[in-house]
């Protein structure tokens, strides 16, 4: 395999401190950095990006997610290794990055799910990191980024 080109982020070095700076701020919202590897982990299994599966693993691990959620993450639903909070950020990541799936792509039900177990400033971050993920998934799956390769 052969990447098409470097990760736009370093053809256009502006680019990149801003993503990072998006990448900090969603870390400020008093989510667990767990949750939120969980998150990033889920979001670029369904868009398919290799190098941020397998650097999301990597950090998971660093972040203290144990090997029973790494290995389940993709089947959460099924999976009695999450707590309801974690299904909660989940369920919001996965209709997040869905969005073209259903008309009301973000329910109600998973909403208010994820409200019943982060604030405000907790759901800022959530959607933050959630967002940040989908736009580095985006910018490698496009460029084919190799899982493990410098980009």
């Amino acid at each position: 395999m052969q990447a098409r080109m470097k990760s736009p982020a370093h053809v256009i070095p502006s680019a990149m401190p801003a993503i990072l700076d998006i990448l900090e701020a969603a870390k400020q919202g008093g989510v667990a950095g767990s949750t939120l590897e969980l998150v990033h982990l889920r979001a670029s299994q369904i868009n398919g990006c290799a190098p941020c599966v397998y650097g999301g693993i990597t950090s998971a691990r660093k972040n203290g997610v144990d090997e029973d959620k790494l290995a389940t993450v993709a089947t959460w639903r099924e999976s009695p290794f999450f707590d309801d909070a974690e299904r909660a950020a989940l369920a919001l990541a996965e209709a997040s990055t869905r969005l073209a799936d259903r008309p009301d792509a973000v329910s109600d039900e998973v909403w208010d799910a994820a409200a019943s177990h982060y604030d405000e400033k907790g759901l800022a971050s959530l959607v933050l990191m959630i967002g940040v993920t989908n736009l580095f998934n985006r910018l490698n799956a496009t460029t084919r980024q190799i899982a493990g390769g410098t980009w």
